[in-house]
């Protein structure tokens, strides 16, 4: 296991950092932030991401669904003497928006659809749109599930955390690693949900088209922008040509970013 993943405090940071450095830009060439934007983290962990809108006076509110990560949001944005609202809850289950007041210009959504369990995609995705401003923009960000990491084995300790492809064995393989390299069950349990949860590029691409998104844009990096903070790597676009190649795309893609509208 990454020291980030125990330090929480510098991971906010580094996410904090990729956001000033990559989604702020990213976000700009197709909608104005100002002081008057309002933002929404979706699945917000400590709210690294919303940091940076925060710092530029833009009202930002957060989601999410552990209450360790809501109280960490709160003291860290306190420490960095930021205002955010941050609230403990599953996104699915919060009442929809009356006015155009209670909604957003835009919607985060990084390293979180993975982890929904497919039952509840579509539901998830669905409830989006009753957030969003008619002229707003949603942002989503995934790694796609077949690259050699998709399966966040990282996130666990050992040989397995460092292995990649091992997502991609058939359940009772992968699971016998899991146990045999003395993974608690918990986590166990984790990479088996993200491994029921898998989002390869053309499954999130026909959920959104379900719900009738319209997409803006679509970049897909072959060296995740966040790879910097984690690895000092420098961010490197897959090659146009190849982000054309329906399902071998995703074992190339470290992280897909997508701009919608509705």
């Amino acid at each position: 296991m990454q020291q980030r993943h125990l330090n929480r405090y510098k991971y906010f940071q580094e996410l904090a950092n990729t956001a000033r450095e990559y989604y702020i830009n990213y976000l700009q060439q197709y909608i104005s932030i100002t002081p008057y934007s309002r933002v929404l983290e979706i699945g917000c962990g400590e709210g690294g991401n919303l940091l940076p809108f925060a710092e530029l006076e833009c009202y930002v509110k957060g989601i999410d669904i552990s209450q360790t990560r809501i109280e960490q949001a709160k003291d860290f944005f306190e420490e960095e003497k930021q205002r955010g609202i941050f609230i403990c809850q599953n996104f699915i289950n919060t009442p929809i928006p009356q006015s155009d007041n209670e909604r957003f210009d835009i919607i985060l959504i990084h390293d979180v659809i993975e982890h929904i369990e497919p039952q509840y995609k579509q539901a998830f995705i669905s409830h989006i749109k009753h957030y969003i401003n008619p002229k707003g923009i949603i942002f989503f960000g995934f790694p796609a599930w077949q690259n050699p990491f998709g399966g966040h084995q990282q996130i666990t300790r050992g040989l397995v955390s460092k292995l990649p492809f091992i997502h991609l064995l058939p359940n009772p393989i992968y699971q016998g690693l899991l146990k045999l390299s003395n993974i608690p069950q918990n986590a166990i349990d984790e990479l088996m949900s993200i491994k029921r949860s898998r989002m390869p590029i053309e499954k999130f691409e026909n959920l959104i088209s379900v719900e009738n998104f319209s997409i803006i844009n679509r970049s897909l990096w072959f060296i995740n922008p966040h790879y910097k903070q984690k690895f000092g790597l420098k961010p490197r676009q897959v090659w146009k040509w190849a982000s054309y190649i329906p399902y071998f795309r995703n074992y190339y893609t470290t992280s897909a970013f997508y701009i919608l509208r509705t």
